[in-house]
């Protein structure tokens, strides 16, 4: 009865006129990214979020929100009818989906991806009501020594995880927290790596760096890519799936469902890696494994409920544990800290409109995803019609203004453009950025936890062996790294006998 009281508090949070349009506008920008190849939730999110500034915590999160699992969406478009991911999870859609499309069943497709997104939206916003609040409470009994070893537990996570080398990503993490050391110390006050420029006394601004990084790095990374987009067909119709293709689609949507909600609350992981495995286990089960890559639809039901399950289950360790389990919710955990709300399970009794209202926000954007976009199919269709040339200059423009509005000063606009080239270098060298983004993020909390746990204890390291929980986490995060290391020693090993 509590969670149901709980949730119409969230519906009656939610159903503000102000909230309503911000999940609209958060949806409606998702998709759009998602539908235009080389932008990306992040980079859009980082350039949108000074204009969240003015408006209540609760609405900027719900529109942030709204961006990112509309994404997910939006992907899927661009995936069926040209062949070409609009995000990264969507990479496996378009090996069925596309297919479907040359098939003339396009509409079809992009009606399962909605319905399967809309499946997994709505148990994912249930999941989080059900087991946010229990989390939350066990998380209140944590200490400064639990919190910096679940923080260390989370990093090299995300780090052994993430996309590309491990070592790399090691060292991006690294990066992520000599970065987050920048500025004056908390305690003492000494200023630390400001290379005595007055302008980084207060640290390195999170929008700057993830605008440079993640935004201008992005642009000078597309501009070197060929534009060729082929639209395969530029009116859909039959949009209605037959009961054939609801039968085939009903337990691969169930299983991506329950594969991405398993992912979502992993550090590290993104929804990529959600909807590949959601495909490689309805190719297992299939009883004609020769149907996949031949326009399945087993192939676009199961990832494309996957990667949004994911994608909101994100929200679980973000919104009770105060961990950023993706750049993402890096992000989303910085715009709680701009806006003066200190991560953690504290959000929930402190700030219960934000909670309860973003999450029954998510499940009213979902349904907005599918009663908006299936009828907007031929508007996105004319927007992948523009070359990416005309778009960077606008993008440019805007998230120099969005940086300028901050403190209004033109060093932080040079800040960001030094970020956008390293990003760019981070990029060709194949280095995982979202590691570095979340050790930036985490790299101050985990020094405070560090020093108050030191000082509680009188100087004592040994007190995060000492406590059973700060214990469990050490352990877990040396059991992550032998199986990681593991069979790359084996088969050094091996090559040496050979």
């Amino acid at each position: 009865m509590e969670i149901f009281h709980n949730l119409v508090f969230g519906f009656s949070v939610a159903f503000t006129l102000q909230n309503i349009f911000y999940c609209f506008l958060g949806c409606l920008l998702g998709t759009l990214i998602g539908v235009l190849p080389g932008i990306g939730p992040l980079a859009t999110i980082a350039m949108l979020m000074p204009i969240t500034f003015n408006v209540s915590p609760t609405a900027a999160l719900i529109m942030l929100a709204g961006i990112y699992y509309g994404a997910q969406y939006g992907g899927s478009t661009t995936a069926i009818l040209v062949n070409l991911p609009g995000e990264t999870s969507a990479v496996v859609t378009c090996m069925d989906g596309y297919q479907m499309a040359r098939q003339g069943r396009a509409g079809a497709a992009l009606a399962i991806a909605a319905l399967g997104s809309f499946f997994a939206g709505t148990f994912c916003t249930l999941l989080i009501a059900m087991f946010g609040p229990p989390i939350a409470v066990i998380a209140l009994k944590f200490g400064p020594a639990e919190y910096f070893s679940l923080m260390l537990m989370g990093l090299v996570t995300a780090a052994v995880l993430a996309h590309g080398d491990m070592v790399k990503s090691l060292a991006m993490v690294a990066m992520g927290l000599l970065l987050g050391c920048v500025g004056s110390d908390v305690d003492s006050g000494v200023k630390r790596f400001t290379f005595n420029i007055i302008e980084m006394a207060d640290g390195i601004g999170f929008v700057v760096l993830a605008v440079g990084i993640f935004a201008l790095g992005e642009i000078i990374g597309n501009l070197g890519d060929p534009e060729e987009r082929t639209v395969f067909t530029s009116r859909v119709t039959k949009l209605f799936p037959t009961k054939e293709d609801l039968k085939r689609s009903l337990g691969p949507i169930v299983r991506g469902t329950l594969l991405g909600s398993f992912f979502g609350v992993l550090p590290g992981t993104g929804p990529a890696i959600a909807s590949f495995s959601s495909y490689m286990v309805e190719k297992k089960m299939s009883k004609d494994p020769s149907r996949f890559g031949h326009g399945a639809i087993e192939g676009v039901a199961g990832p494309e409920s996957a990667n949004n399950a994911d994608a909101q289950c994100k929200f679980i360790p973000m919104l009770t544990l105060g961990i950023p389990a993706s750049g993402v919710m890096a992000l989303m955990l910085g715009a709680l800290t701009i806006h003066g709300i200190t991560p953690g399970p504290q959000v929930m009794t402190k700030n219960p409109d934000l909670f309860w209202g973003l999450i029954v926000s998510m499940w009213i954007g979902n349904l907005m995803l599918v009663l908006l976009n299936l009828p907007l199919i031929g508007l996105w269709v004319s927007l992948l019609k523009v070359p990416y040339r005309l778009l960077f200059p606008a993008i440019m423009v805007f998230s120099s203004i969005g940086i300028y509005s901050l403190n209004n000063s033109p060093f932080e606009l040079y800040l960001t453009a030094i970020f956008g080239l390293i990003g760019f270098v981070w990029m060709k060298l194949e280095c995982s950025l979202a590691p570095m983004l979340l050790g930036f993020v985490l790299g101050p909390m985990m020094e405070e936890s560090l020093r108050r746990a030191l000082l509680i204890s009188r100087g004592d390291p040994l007190v995060f062996f000492k406590r059973p929980i700060s214990l469990a986490f050490l352990i877990a995060t040396v059991v992550i790294i032998i199986v990681m290391v593991a069979p790359a020693v084996r088969k050094r090993r091996s090559d040496i006998t050979d």
